[in-house]
Formats: structure tokens, sequence, C-alpha cells
């Protein structure tokens, strides 16, 4: 039971079924035709027409007035006659009494009287002569018949004769083991592959930010391993490559903190009116940018996920902080809470940055009209939510939001951190971030469980 469209990864356990199963028919084939190459090598050559020969007499055979032994001239005791002209035989019964035809080797006259003795017999290796003799016995409807033939040592073919008088044992063989094959093979396979199910389990599991998650090597089979290690080698590589891109941005982040606060005090103290309002509008964005970008990075080396937090007081006080920013670009702004607190474990430090990322979100594209309201309440492990009444996100763009460095439209303010790093906060606490807009509208909320 892993390509292009229309094209499907094969089954091992079922590639190994049917090629174990052509294995052990062509083992069991193979044993069969070398058993039946040696039969023929040690029994009579008579073999290949025993049985033509008794089949084609038994209908003969009849008794005359006298009770005497008679052999009818069937169709088919004449054509056998005609298709072996130096075929011999003698028909006796139990009680001595027989008939015989064609020319019998004078090394055999004296076996002709005897033949009612032998119930089966392969007769050769007289130094007088090289002429082969058999006796076999034949039900028919005078009773058993005994019947010493010869003259037909070279016809037929004793090895297919043979094969298919061996089909009692190879064909019940077959039967039993291939069955068996199909049933066992996937289990032992499914058993044998268990480990490997296992790591791709835990591979599917690895978080795109967990740099140093590694697959684990125990009971790998050794077939196996090499892929493993060479994925867990990939793994170093990218993690290698992260760390760098990491440091990088934390110290651009660090570095663009110093010049933005000094061109913050020089247009403070020089510039004025509308040009100082938007050069400072400028810097405040940068500014926030560069916080975020260490927000971002920072928020993966988070240590404090296991401390006390008050949900009611976290949002109550981002909405305390940000309601002068809120009124001023045209908002109003209100908290609503179910419960009087909803204490958790979580960070102290990233919990108020989601929720004010969530509500700055809903300043700068919240249409720069009507309420936005923040909202806690205790389903789940928490929820906590903040709705606009702005022109809503299109559908397409709901889930794209949540992507480092993604604008709905090219000329959105901002970096495009903010709702990644909401998201990322929500899953190092365990919850998600679930997003519900229209045309009258968004709402983003963390829940907990």
């Amino acid at each position: 039971m892993m390509g292009g469209a229309g094209n499907t990864n094969p089954s091992l356990w079922w590639r190994l079924s049917w090629q174990l199963s052509l294995v052990f028919v062509g083992v069991v084939t193979a044993v069969i035709i070398g058993l039946c190459f040696y039969g023929a090598s040690i029994l009579s050559p008579n073999v290949a027409l025993e049985d033509h020969i008794t089949a084609v007499l038994a209908p003969a055979v009849s008794l005359d007035a006298e009770g005497r032994l008679e052999i009818r001239n069937t169709p088919e005791l004449d054509a056998l006659k005609q298709q072996y002209d130096g075929l011999w035989y003698v028909a006796a019964t139990p009680n001595g009494s027989f008939v015989s035809y064609g020319t019998i080797p004078p090394v055999y006259a004296e076996l002709v009287r005897l033949t009612y003795l032998f119930e089966g017999a392969d007769i050769r290796g007289s130094a007088g002569t090289n002429e082969i003799a058999s006796v076999e016995s034949v039900e028919t409807g005078i009773g058993e018949l005994r019947v010493l033939f010869g003259g037909v040592a070279d016809k037929g073919w004793p090895i297919f004769t043979l094969m298919s008088n061996a089909y009692a044992i190879y064909g019940p063989l077959l039967a039993i083991a291939l069955p068996a094959v199909f049933f066992t093979v996937p289990r032992i396979i499914r058993r044998g592959l268990a480990s490997v199910s296992e790591v791709a389990r835990k591979a599917s599991e690895i978080e795109p930010r967990r740099y140093d998650a590694r697959l684990p090597l125990d009971g790998i089979p050794r077939e196996v391993a090499p892929l493993v290690v060479a994925f867990n080698e990939a793994l170093g590589r990218l993690e290698i490559e992260f760390r760098k891109r990491q440091h990088f941005l934390m110290d651009a982040a660090h570095e663009l903190r110093t010049p933005i606060a000094i061109m913050q005090t020089r247009i403070d103290g020089t510039a004025e009116g509308q040009d100082r309002r938007r050069l400072l509008d400028d810097v405040a964005r940068l500014a926030e940018t560069a916080e975020q970008l260490l927000d971002f990075e920072r928020n993966d080396q988070a240590s404090d996920l296991q401390e006390t937090v008050d949900l009611v007081e976290i949002a109550r006080g981002v909405v305390a902080d940000l309601a002068p920013l809120a009124i001023g670009a045209g908002y109003q702004i209100s908290f609503q809470s179910e419960v009087e607190s909803l204490k958790r474990k979580g960070s102290p430090s990233a919990l108020p940055r989601a929720v004010s990322n969530l509500v700055r979100n809903a300043i700068d594209h919240g249409g720069g009209r009507g309420m936005i309201t923040v909202s806690v309440s205790d389903i789940g492990g928490g929820r906590i939510s903040v709705t606009d009444v702005g022109p809503g996100i299109p559908a397409e763009h709901r889930e794209l939001v949540f992507e480092p460095f993604y604008r709905v439209t090219p000329k959105s303010t901002g970096a495009g951190l903010g709702l990644s790093l909401v998201k990322q906060i929500a899953l190092n606490h365990g919850g998600e971030v679930r997003i519900a807009s229209a045309a009258a509208g968004t709402e983003v909320a963390i829940q907990f469980r």
C-alpha cells in the first residue's frame, strides 16, 4: 500500500506478496519437474503408455460361453494396435486364464503363464535382451485383469505422464500455500516496517520552526536506516541555515533601533506641521516593523510558557494601552469578558504581544470607523477575540494572512508579520487562531485548549 497526477505509490506488501508467490510457484514447479525427470530416469519407460493400454483393454475383455477369457477387437483396440505396431501383450485373470497378442520376445516366453502372479512389475536389465516389459493391473467388467506388455518403450513422454499424475501432490500444496503467502507476507512486512511507520508519524509531527527536531534510529531496519540518517542530516543543514537567518534578522532589527530613535529625535526637534506628523508616523512604522522582526524571532526561544497568566487581565491591559491609538484613528474600542478572571499557563510576555497585534491589525484594516471589540470567554481552554466592522478579508486571503510577510494588498501598511506572530504564539500555547470574515467585519480569535 507514495508522483504526478494519476500516479499512485506502489504497495510494498502487495509487490512482495505476488513476487514471493511467483517465486514459490516457480520453486514448487521446478521441484515437481525435477522429481518427474528423476522418476522418468528410474521408472519403466512404459509408464507413458501403461494407463492408455490398460484403459483400452479393460472394456475389450469378456468371457466366452465356456468361461474362457477373450479380448474383442474394439475400435479403440484396433487403433492402438495400428498406432504401435511393435505392441505385444498378455492379459491374464487371477485364476491363471490368459490370452496374448503380438510377438512375445523369447526371453519373456516363460513369464506368459505366470502373468497372473504379478500385480505390478517393471521387467528389464536382462543380459539377453533390451526389451522392456511391464505388468499392470486393471479392473474390468469380469474382475481384475493383469496385463504383461512391451514393445512400446520408445513411445510417449514419461515426463508428462508423471507430471499429470503428480497433481494430487502439487495441487493441494499450491492451493494451501498461495493463500498462506498472501495472508502472512503482509503481516510480516507490516510488523517489520512498524518502526518505519512510527518514524513517518514522527516526521509528520515536526513543526516548521522546530529546527532541532530529529528522527529516531532505534529499531529502524538496516536497509532503511540510511534514508533516516540522510533526512536527519538534511534537517541539520536546514537548522544551520535557519539559525543564520534568525541571527541576521535579530541583528538587523537591533541595528535599526538606534538610527530610528535618532531620526525620531531629529524630526521631533526640527520638523513642523503636517510634515512633522507624517515623518513621525513613518518613523513609528519603521520602529514597529523592527520590533515585530525581533518578536518574530524571539518567539522561537520563548522559555516562559509555564507561568500563570490571567487572560482577562492581559486583554484589558492591551485595550487600555491601545485605546488612544484606536480613538485617534477614528474608532471606538470596547472590552468585554464573560468571566472576572481566567487563569492558565502561558507566557506573560508573548500573549500581550499577540493580543496587541490583533488590535493593531483591526486598527490598520478596519476602515477607520466603527467599534473594535476585544472579548474574553472561557470556551475550551479560553478564548480571546478581536472584532471590527471593516470591509472584511476576501476568502482567498483568509489562510494566507497568517504567512510571514504576506499582505492582502501590495499597498498595505506594515511588514505582514503581525498575524504570523499571533499564529506562532497560539501554537506555542497549544492553541490555534481562527478567522471569520464577511463584508460587514472580521473576527480573529485565539482559541486555547
